[in-house]
């Protein structure tokens, strides 16, 4: 394929066959080259494009922090005891207690670090089952239309009607569920209409296109276009909605924790701002440091989450992506 042919694309861009090919046939090249040229096109360009934005260095920055917090924290960092120091210590004044003690002697820091988990957790699985299941039914209603779409999308405006707030405190307050997973799918249940009703509007477009209606005269499946020319371009839509479901998430998760409903079965951040608000003076400004820092963990994460969906935005870019692949591609050639 000449590049001249590359370049009058549909879609303005090189895809990874065009990659593969810009030296001559597949055929020619051998399995080094093609593996380096995946590894370009796949981790060097995305890498190269968020290190260009600061939104996605300052995001990926905080969420990494937090996953360590999350997952290497509990090896390393003891479990949080009562009578462990002494009550009240301010926050920054030890080592031993960087972030202060609580009413009870109670490290903050180390509660803050096996909390962080059961957080992870719930945040991960009630954004994933909106997200999964926004996108399933969005993309089916779209992609289908008739009967199957107005079904669909009236289920979803039914669900849409109801308070989410209501919904998932009847629903938590009824189960008593221990498990954050658990916890995390409750609070999904009502998240995911709105992403369904965006979805299915950009499939809809997307159906009518020049490059669908070929796909199909081609004989290829509706599995195998939906995966390949739908889902790929609906990839921005559905990385924020993923950040913004996480940040409901987060908000009513914790909010729950706070005032009950969820217990303290699995503990949260929510669950240690309940016993700061419970146990502590917050008059006294010597006691506040046990509220404000989980409320500065969800500020962190939060931000974090905002910022890194919104750099990579511009990963689905398929110019921005072949052009970093080839220019990481020919920095490792001038190397070598």
């Amino acid at each position: 394929m000449k590049a001249s042919d590359r370049e009058t694309r549909t879609d303005g861009g090189v895809t990874e066959d065009d990659l593969f090919n810009r030296t001559g046939t597949l055929s020619k090249r051998t399995r080094k080259e093609r593996w380096a040229d995946a590894f370009n096109l796949k981790v060097v360009a995305p890498l190269r494009i968020l290190a260009g934005d600061a939104r996605g260095v300052i995001g990926i920055s905080l969420l990494t922090f937090v996953v360590l917090l999350g997952t290497v924290g509990p090896l390393v960092v003891k479990q949080p005891t009562t009578l462990d120091a002494e009550l009240w210590a301010p926050p920054f004044q030890s080592l031993d207690y960087p972030l202060g003690t609580a009413a009870l002697g109670q490290q903050v820091h180390r509660q803050i670090v096996h909390t962080t988990p059961a957080v992870l957790l719930m945040i991960l699985s009630g954004a994933v089952f909106s997200m999964f299941v926004g996108t399933a039914v969005g993309t089916v209603a779209g992609y289908k239309s008739g009967r199957l779409d107005y079904l669909l999308m009236m289920f979803s405006d039914t669900m849409m009607t109801i308070p989410a707030l209501p919904l998932v405190v009847v629903l938590a307050a009824f189960y008593r569920p221990s498990d954050p997973l658990i916890v995390g799918v409750i609070l999904g249940i009502n998240n995911w209409p709105g992403l369904a009703r965006t979805v299915r509007s950009e499939v809809l477009s997307m159906r009518e296109e020049d490059v669908i209606e070929a796909a199909r005269v081609m004989g290829l499946s509706d599995t195998r276009i939906v995966r390949k020319y739908i889902i790929r371009n609906l990839m921005p839509y559905i990385t924020v909605n993923f950040a913004f479901s996480s940040r409901r998430i987060i908000f009513e998760g914790i909010g729950l924790y706070f005032i009950g409903v969820l217990g303290g079965a699995s503990k949260t951040w929510g669950v240690i701002m309940q016993e700061a608000y419970d146990t502590s003076d917050l008059t006294n400004i010597g006691q506040l440091h046990w509220l404000v820092f989980p409320m500065l963990m969800i500020v962190i994460l939060v931000l974090g989450l905002i910022l890194t969906a919104q750099a990579m935005d511009q990963l689905w870019n398929v110019r921005l992506r072949a052009r970093h692949a080839q220019d990481g591609d020919a920095s490792h050639g001038e190397h070598d």
